[in-house]
């Protein structure tokens, strides 16, 4: 479910900074690299977050 949410939020933090990119440098909006940079970069920061050890585990082994 963490995972869902996370695609979520890069899907829409992805198009909003993209809608406001496009309008400061004058260029077009575009929905579909919106959603392909949103998505790529939120499945970069699952693969970042599953890639640290989970500090959870070691606190309770000591």
């Amino acid at each position: 479910m963490k995972y869902l949410i996370t695609l979520f939020w890069g899907f829409f933090i992805g198009q909003a900074v993209n809608y406001i990119g496009s309008s400061l440098s004058g260029s077009s909006y575009d929905f579909v690299v919106a959603s392909g940079m949103g998505l790529f970069i939120g499945v970069m920061v699952i693969l970042i977050a599953k890639s640290l050890p989970d500090q959870r585990h070691e606190h309770a082994t000591k």
